[in-house]
């Protein structure tokens, strides 16, 4: 019983220490953090730190790990809850990921948190691969380019979060915010800007230039 209690508190203080480590990257970015300041904001020494996860590269990693399994989480409760079965997982993702901003702003535009990116833009393209079953005219772009390109669209909320919530008029940490995103997020996506016929001619005039450039 002892070992169980002791191997829980380990976690705990595991978790803790990830918690803390996702705020002080956030606020500080990887260059800017230290094992120091991330053992301060969580209450624990700086050894303890090193003990549960080794250097800040390694903690760093798992940060991006808890993130990478939130992801998969919402998405396997958006494929098994009817009420969310048509909602891009991405999306979902996004609103699940809401106490992470910072850190997703920092490590996006830092350019690190590549795993995280990739988990997400896969997740994408397997729900694209049931979105285009029902697509009444066949997609001109690939399906990976296209679930690469929306989840880069989907993971500009939490860099321009403030302008979001300036032009929104409600602060997108808010619950109200989050339901006032999912419901735009969910008016864009269900009512297309340009019709097939539009599309096609844009596309054939796309094809000219490219062709005149070459």
């Amino acid at each position: 019983m002892a070992r169980i209690e002791a191997d829980l508190e380990d976690l705990s203080t595991r978790a803790r220490i990830r918690d803390a480590a996702l705020r002080h990257f956030g606020e500080h970015g990887f260059g800017g953090a230290s094992i120091r300041g991330i053992a301060e904001a969580a209450g624990v020494s700086s050894g303890l730190v090193r003990h549960h996860f080794g250097s800040k590269l390694a903690l760093r990693e798992a940060c991006d790990d808890y993130l990478i399994k939130t992801v998969r989480r919402i998405n396997d409760e958006a494929r098994t809850d009817t009420m969310l079965a048509d909602v891009n997982p991405v999306a979902a993702a996004q609103a699940a990921l809401g106490p992470y901003q910072r850190y997703l702003a920092r490590a996006l535009t830092e350019g690190w948190a590549a795993p995280l990116f990739d988990e997400m833009a896969r997740l994408s393209e397997e729900w694209l691969e049931e979105v285009d079953k029902a697509r009444p005219d066949p997609p001109f772009a690939s399906r990976k380019a296209r679930a690469t390109v929306a989840t880069a669209m989907s993971l500009a909320v939490p860099i321009l979060h403030q302008h979001i919530s300036r032009g929104l008029g409600v602060d997108l940490a808010s619950p109200e915010g989050a339901h006032l995103l999912a419901m735009t997020l969910l008016d864009i996506h269900s009512h297309p800007m340009v019709t097939p016929e539009a599309a096609a001619a844009m596309r054939e005039g796309l094809e000219k230039l490219r062709d005149k450039s070459l």
